[in-house]
């Protein structure tokens, strides 16, 4: 509710205890001046700019009220009704003010508001984990957020997802020979490194033999279900900074091998 000085024209705004205690007579707060705030009391402020308020007029005869909300029980006529007298004292509610919502102290609004709050945090965290899962190649790669999600899994247990990049991958010895219990093929050692700071996936092993010439004769792509035989070993990958020998066999193509590379995929 709201009340004007009718002398300097400032606006207050009022509530009903206030107004109440004072039985609507107020003093200034601006200009000292003493006057019945009844007078020019409003519910709503009208549209700005404006000069003042509209005055309330006596019609001379007391409004009637139809509206109840609440009426107290009559303890006397109960008493009486069941021969027991009422008790000396009842409970007053004359202290207790209602005011409307938009009027409710600060704290109760901050109160209302904190599990909204808590809802976008959590959906924020969420939003930024589904994020990080879809990147999650490029961050394990980065050399420092890398090395921080190591950090965290070591610590909660946890096992980052294998990221491919076979340039970290050093081939240091490899060998061909005679297979030695199979007519007609090749036995091919070699010893592969991980130098990357992450483990890897065990990589595609591509055998290529060429001729004098240097013309390819022959190819094998060997997947890691096929050169490797430890299903837990395949599962845990490459370990990082470590070296591990591969033996593969293939097909003698004839005489006509005479060189052999590696590669990756």
């Amino acid at each position: 509710m709201y009340a004007q000085c009718p002398d300097c024209l400032t606006v207050f705004s009022m509530d009903a205890e206030t107004l109440a205690q004072a039985r609507g007579h107020v003093v200034c707060g601006h200009c000292e001046t003493e006057f019945d705030a009844l007078a020019s009391l409003s519910s709503q402020l009208p549209p700005e700019p404006f000069q003042q308020l509209p005055e309330h007029k006596s019609s001379g005869r007391p409004p009637q009220v139809e509206s109840a909300v609440y009426r107290p029980r009559q303890e006397s006529a109960l008493a009486a009704d069941s021969g027991t007298t009422p008790a000396a004292e009842s409970e007053d509610f004359s202290h207790l003010v209602f005011s409307p919502r938009f009027a409710r102290p600060a704290h109760q609004n901050r109160m209302r508001r904190w599990p909204w709050v808590l809802a976008c945090l959590v959906l924020l965290l969420l939003l930024c984990a589904q994020l990080a899962w879809a990147k999650r190649d490029a961050l394990v790669v980065d050399p420092t957020a890398g090395t921080l999600l190591r950090q965290a899994c070591n610590s909660l247990g946890c096992r980052l997802p294998l990221v491919q990049d076979v340039q970290h991958l050093r081939l240091l010895a490899r060998d061909v020979q005679a297979h030695p219990s199979v007519p007609g093929a090749l036995l091919i050692s070699a010893t592969v490194r991980n130098d990357a700071d992450f483990d890897q996936p065990w990589p595609v092993v591509v055998v290529t033999l060429s001729d004098v010439d240097g013309k390819h004769v022959a190819m094998r792509r060997l997947r890691p279900s096929e050169y490797l035989g430890d299903g837990f070993a395949l599962q845990r990958g490459l370990p990082s900074g470590t070296s591990t020998a591969l033996v593969l066999e293939v097909e003698d193509p004839g005489n006509k091998a005479v060189a052999f590379e590696f590669s990756f995929e």
